[in-house]
């Protein structure tokens, strides 16, 4: 068996297997669980603190951000839920309901950084009252950076036109910003994963010892998010099994399959750490490089 067939054999077996060992089925759903409870605190959170920055384009683009992507068949019904939502009117930003908005919105970091300790196979060593304080940092960071883009996508079209008639190729860069969502949320989602695998779980790792359950994971949610799509609207009909709570389901699933997706991703990278495979591909490249010598 070639050295590559057998070492990738070894990594995907190992990821697999201590997926199933270490009760990743479970994780996936405590992940799903969470994120669904912890959507809607987070938006609105995050709409309280930028409506008070001035950023009153905040929950569009989070919205836009989160579900444009996504099949309509997933996304709709939830995104009609969340406008309906973050329309209501809310008091100040210091009030009780969104200081448990912002302290709920956290549990999905929490989720995220108990699932990957166990992918990585490693002990948390820190106390809660350290690791909650950081994933509430982490929601304040995500909802900062949302309203920075906010602002960036208001701001951005008015000083491109204005420049335009200066600068006749800067309008050509209105394209790009009018057709931001797709390559915007490709982005957030590719920062968003290089965030969670660095720097949630317990140890140290390097940028290119996580690349490759990232790329693997966006390659997998892409394809998984179509198939299901494609599942539902050929062949499911949650309608018929949960009447009203239908969507809701449609969107717990989804999101289910979004964790096992996630957690499979940090699986290979720890497969990857234990096998040395980096090394070896190292020393394979140095062996292929070094000048042939005389018998």
């Amino acid at each position: 068996m070639p050295g590559f067939v057998r070492i990738t054999w070894k990594v995907c077996f190992d990821a697999l297997w201590h997926f199933t060992e270490d009760d990743g089925w479970a994780m996936a759903s405590h992940v799903a669980l969470s994120a669904l409870l912890a959507i809607f605190p987070f938006l609105i959170f995050g709409t309280t603190l930028a409506t008070f920055l001035g950023a009153e384009q905040f929950s569009e683009t989070a919205v836009h951000l989160i579900f444009d992507n996504l099949p309509t068949t997933i996304a709709d019904p939830i995104a009609r839920e969340v406008t309906q939502v973050l329309t209501i009117p809310r008091g100040g930003l210091l009030t009780v309901s969104v200081l448990a908005a912002f302290y709920f919105a956290s549990n999905g970091v929490e989720a995220l950084r108990i699932s990957l300790n166990r992918a990585y196979r490693v002990v948390e060593p820190r106390p809660w009252y350290i690791t909650r304080p950081l994933s509430l940092g982490y929601v304040l960071a995500a909802v900062l950076a949302l309203v920075m883009l906010s602002i960036f996508l208001v701001a951005a079209p008015l000083a491109l036109r204005y420049a335009g008639q200066w600068i006749p190729w800067a309008t050509d860069l209105l394209i790009i910003v009018d057709n931001w969502s797709s390559w915007g949320a490709i982005a957030v989602v590719a920062v968003a994963l290089l965030v969670c695998h660095l720097y949630l779980p317990a140890g140290r790792r390097r940028f290119l010892d996580v690349v490759p359950g990232i790329v693997l994971t966006m390659l997998a949610w892409t394809a998984g998010a179509y198939g299901f799509a494609y599942y539902i609207s050929t062949f499911a009909n949650y309608a018929a099994t949960y009447a009203g709570l239908a969507s809701i389901m449609i969107a717990l699933v989804f999101l289910y399959m979004t964790g096992v997706i996630f957690i499979i991703g940090a699986e290979i990278n720890a497969a990857l750490l234990k096998y040395r495979v980096r090394e070896l591909i190292s020393r394979s490249r140095e062996r292929e490089t070094e000048p042939a010598t005389d018998p």
